[in-house]
């Protein structure tokens, strides 16, 4: 029986069009995710418009290094040179980033003549004028750093991640987000982590957690095969309780002992806390109460008494996945880091089974990885 269901992305539904429902056991792909890299500059990307899911990356900050090779961004002589550069690059990525897509740009400040100069707003500022929507400004805590040899002020142990939209209407999945933090709340703005240590000769490395919240928040699990719209999050209250509670473990106890299904207690969920010999809809797309719904749950009500309320405000779940195009085929979705450095990005995508692409004038990578991708030369 499918329970009640509801998307948590922050896309619109044509009602009009029928919505397929995936299981959990249904996800899965004809081939390994894969990783493709091109040897090019991060404002020129030859891949078709519109193909990519989600960008996450971390271009060089302005006057910090010299990676040592031309065409690198970074060693402009002024910070508008910089955001000239950077604002090329962010007309090249809204180019390949899908409408329903995510960029998640992870940057820090600068001094120049003893002051901060707000190389993130600036940013920022480019990418609205250039039609980026500005979603969020998440700040990332640093609970340890390297140590800075400034004596007149504080050491800097935060930076930027901030996070663009190409629409107003876009893929974005809370509930994902919520489970791998392992809370029911809304996530905050700022992520407490510490930077990873670099073990290449690559100065700055871009942290694993970051570019797994990003991925987590921002790009689907699958997206359709044919029209590339992604995959939608489907969710059912849990059947379990958090048995700390003593009303809650009670309501356990009673429907263990009674022989409660699972049935029962989507049936209790199905109408809420309503009177069940009263409800007339229950939600599995008929918009008409089923029969037999309608007698597990006035059983299971009568079992559990008062204690049934438990179970209607069980915690959100994952049950499943819809798609909204009618189409069957599936595909992995693609996270694109265009300043891919040691490869991270690419790691973790595939780690979390997603299509990468990664694009950088000279990455460096370990061996093993050096092995997996298939790079591109101009």
């Amino acid at each position: 029986m499918r329970s009640i269901i509801a998307p948590v992305c922050c896309l619109s539904v044509n009602t009009e069009v029928m919505m397929k429902y995936l299981s959990l056991d249904e996800m899965s792909f004809e081939r390994e995710a894969r990783s493709d890299v091109y040897i090019t500059s991060a404002d020129a990307i030859p891949i078709p418009d519109e193909s990519v899911d989600l960008i996450v990356t971390s271009p060089p900050y302005w006057n910090k290094r010299d990676y040592g090779f031309d065409g690198q961004i970074g060693n402009e002589k002024t910070p508008e040179g910089y955001i000239e550069r950077m604002s090329d690059c962010l007309k090249e990525w809204q180019r390949v980033l899908k409408k329903t897509g995510s960029l998640f740009l992870n940057v820090g400040d600068s001094y120049y003549g003893k002051s901060l100069l707000n190389i993130p707003g600036m940013l920022e500022e480019a990418a609205k004028d250039s039609g980026w929507l500005c979603r969020n400004r998440i700040i990332w805590a640093k609970p340890t750093g390297m140590p800075e040899p400034a004596k007149d002020r504080l050491a800097c142990r935060y930076e930027y991640i901030i996070h663009l939209t190409k629409s107003k209407t876009y893929f974005y999945d809370t509930q994902a987000y919520r489970e791998y933090l392992g809370t029911d709340a809304t996530p905050s703005d700022v992520w407490t982590f510490a930077p990873d240590r670099s073990m290449s000769s690559h100065l700055a490395p871009f942290p694993r957690e970051l570019v797994r919240r990003a991925i987590i928040l921002g790009c689907p699990e699958a997206v359709c095969s044919e029209c590339h719209k992604p995959v939608i999050r489907t969710l059912a209250r849990s059947t379990q309780l958090d048995e700390s509670r003593p009303q809650a473990r009670r309501a356990m106890e009673i429907a263990r002992e009674a022989g409660l299904s699972k049935d029962h207690i989507r049936a209790i969920q199905a109408f809420g806390i309503s009177d069940v010999g009263k409800a007339t809809r229950f939600q599995n797309g008929t918009g008409r109460s089923a029969q037999s719904v309608v007698e597990l749950a006035t059983e299971a009500k009568e079992i559990l008494g008062g204690y049934f309320r438990e179970f209607t405000f069980a915690p959100w779940e994952t049950a499943g996945w819809e798609t909204t195009c009618g189409h069957d085929g599936l595909k992995r979705a693609v996270v694109l880091d265009p300043f891919v450095g040691t490869g991270t990005a690419l790691k973790v995508a595939k780690e979390l089974g997603r299509d990468s692409i990664g694009v950088d004038l000279q990455p460096i990578f370990d061996e093993r990885l050096s092995k997996e991708v298939v790079i591109h030369s101009e």
